[in-house]
C-alpha cells in the first residue's frame, strides 16, 4: 500500500513539474521554476505585471528586457504561457535562419509615345 501511495505522489509531483505557468497569474517561485527564467527575469516580470497584466507574447517580449523570439520559445516549451498560449512566432517575424527574400526588380515605366511633331508648314511667307 504505501509503495501505490508513494508512486501516486511521484506521479503527481512530475505531472506538476510539467504544467504549464501562466505569466500573469504564476508566483515568482512559478516562474523560476520555468528552465531560462531566472531570478532577475521572474523579478522583471512581476515588475512590469504589477503595471499590467501581459496581453500577449508579443507584450511580454516588448516589456521584458532580454526575451526575444527564440528565448519565448524556449520558454514556452517549457510551459510558459500568456493568457493560456502558447508561443506562436508572429509572421512578420523572418524565421531564424532563413534568408531575406530578393526584392523583384521594378520594371521601368514605358517611355510614353512621342507627340507627333506639327507638320511644318509648305508656305512660309
Amino acid at each position: 500500500m504505501f509503495k501505490k501511495l508513494f508512486t501516486f505522489f511521484a506521479a503527481m509531483s512530475l505531472v506538476a513539474a510539467f504544467a504549464a505557468v501562466d505569466v500573469n497569474k504564476g508566483s515568482e517561485a512559478e516562474l523560476d521554476s520555468i528552465k531560462g527564467i531566472g531570478p532577475a527575469t521572474s523579478k522583471q516580470i512581476m515588475a512590469e505585471r504589477k503595471k499590467a497584466e501581459f496581453k500577449n507574447w508579443d507584450d511580454l517580449i516588448s516589456r521584458v528586457k532580454g526575451l526575444g523570439d527564440k528565448t519565448a520559445a524556449k520558454l514556452s516549451d517549457g510551459g510558459l504561457t500568456v493568457g493560456g498560449a502558447s508561443y506562436k512566432p508572429s509572421a512578420a517575424a523572418p524565421k531564424a535562419g532563413a534568408k531575406p527574400a530578393m526584392p523583384v526588380a521594378a520594371t521601368p515605366p514605358a517611355a510614353p509615345a512621342a507627340a507627333p511633331k506639327p507638320a511644318a508648314s509648305a508656305a512660309k511667307k
